[in-house]
């Protein structure tokens, strides 16, 4: 199996995509769910920073610091650091934001590594669903400092229309702020994952092939 096929595996077996009929928060029904506050074992954890180590590898994106979003990001980028060390041998820095302000010790909004102007940092988290934590954590990173944010990863790019526009939340990361969002899959690779027996499901394909249908934006 490629990386992707086994990353997809890997969602279904932990519980963090499974396949029904389902309300997201948007209002939409769909016919997947992706849960990732199922992963919760230090095995998994492992895992999940390979997945993300192998999308950094094979998309040739420049890093020196990974940056997590606190509160879910901050475990992602480091398991991140630490797979692309372990499996390539390739050592970065990571940090994380506070939620507030720290006024005593060493201060300050980000625990990690100090950024300086200049710095290429990559953004690791695990779904983009309107790009509001993008929004809420670039002003915090430039105002440290001018770093170049070379790239978002995020584990599932569900390529479809934000409710408000004909673009994807992927797409308009980098149309409204020049940030290009890399996923370690998309919807299209779960469907040919579904059409490959890579993971059970194939009741499900019309459904999906008809969400993406309806909802899907043009890539």
């Amino acid at each position: 199996m490629t990386y992707k096929e086994e990353f997809i595996k890997f969602m279904a077996d932990s519980g963090v995509l499974t396949f029904g009929d389902f309300t997201l928060k948007s209002g939409r029904k769909a016919p997947y769910f992706i849960n990732a506050g199922n992963y919760k074992t230090g095995a998994q954890l492992a895992k999940l920073g390979g997945f993300y180590a192998e999308c950094i590898k094979e998309n040739g994106i420049e890093v020196e610091t990974l940056f997590g979003p606190a509160y879910k990001g901050i475990p992602l980028a480091v398991s991140a650091a630490t797979a692309l060390y372990n499996k390539f041998g390739i050592d970065v820095s990571y940090c994380f934001d506070r939620k507030e302000v720290k006024d005593h010790g060493e201060g300050g909004m980000f625990v990690g590594k100090s950024l300086s102007d200049g710095d290429k940092v990559v953004i690791i988290e695990d779904v983009m669903t309107s790009g509001k934590a993008l929004r809420e954590v670039l002003p915090k990173l430039k105002g440290e400092a001018d770093v170049d944010i070379t790239g978002m990863i995020i584990t599932v790019d569900r390529m479809e229309k934000a409710l408000d526009s004909e673009q994807s939340a992927v797409q308009n990361a980098y149309s409204e702020f020049g940030v290009k969002v890399f996923s370690i899959v998309t919807m299209e690779d779960i469907i040919d994952a579904i059409e490959n027996g890579v993971v059970e499901g194939k009741e499900y394909l019309d459904a999906m092939r008809a969400y993406r249908a309806q909802y899907g934006a043009k890539y």
